[in-house]
């Protein structure tokens, strides 16, 4: 009886309050686009004053038809290009076969991408993502689990060194690691053991991870390249960054 009394107040609601789209994109001024967006769009972004309506491989066109080249590529995403016509055959193809499985049973196929990446970059398993801070997050969880299980620091002591001015997403774990306001603000309590340093200071990271106390706690650092810094530098001898490539998870 609940579930019924609840569908009937939702079509009443239909009926009553919702309406239409005042007109489709394609039938939209660009400023018309910008204004019902900030009106009924959550305000988490700033986006450029371009209203995309068509992609094909380098290029995007806007709703008046003028034609961009596209340097953004979705941070990277599109790296492709737009409208692929073999990634879009094979998206074709597989949604007429199987639309998702999730990670809850086997399927045919994400083993042999599997196989052929971890082949491919030379990679012992794969932990394959939606999104690139998803992938942050499983690295921070790895780092951490690799601390307690392998170094053996204590629970709930790993630390994770992060430098200054990053950026990996907009997630709890990923603002707190974050020096810019406009990132953190208003999104505390954050993730404990982050630390922060300035990029490229050597002397930071050396002070961070020898810091006085009975074993070092640190399990990942943030950036290959302070440690490949660290010994071209010549500021820490061959026996610590020795010391370092072995005790911390490069992120």
């Amino acid at each position: 009886m609940l579930r019924s009394c609840a569908r009937n107040l939702f079509r009443l609601a239909v009926r009553q309050y919702s309406a239409p789209a005042a007109a489709t994109t394609s039938k939209l001024s660009p400023e018309e686009i910008f204004k019902r967006e900030d009106t009924y769009g959550a305000h988490n972004y700033h986006p450029l004053p371009a209203a995309l309506s068509k992609g094909e491989g380098v290029f995007v066109w806007d709703v008046t038809g003028k034609r961009y080249f596209d340097f953004l590529a979705a941070y990277s995403a599109v790296n492709q290009g737009h409208c692929h016509p073999r990634i879009v055959k094979t998206l074709q193809e597989q949604a007429e076969v199987l639309t998702l499985t999730s990670r809850a049973f086997y399927n045919n196929v994400l083993g042999e991408f599997e196989e052929f990446a971890t082949k491919l970059f030379g990679y012992d398993k794969l932990l394959p993502m939606n999104t690139g801070v998803e992938g942050g997050e499983s690295a921070c969880k790895l780092a951490r689990k690799w601390g307690y299980q392998v170094k053996g620091i204590p629970k709930n002591e790993a630390k994770i060194v992060f430098v200054e001015e990053n950026f990996w997403g907009r997630t709890l774990a990923a603002v707190s690691s974050s020096s810019d306001p406009d990132c953190y603000g208003e999104y505390g309590p954050f993730m404990p053991g982050f630390e922060l340093i300035p990029y490229n200071d050597l002397a930071a990271l050396e002070v961070s991870y020898f810091r006085p106390r009975k074993r070092p706690k640190s399990c990942a650092s943030c950036n290959s390249s302070l440690l490949s810094a660290l010994q071209t530098s010549q500021m820490l001898n061959i026996s610590t960054y020795a010391q370092l490539q072995h005790e911390l998870i490069i992120l």
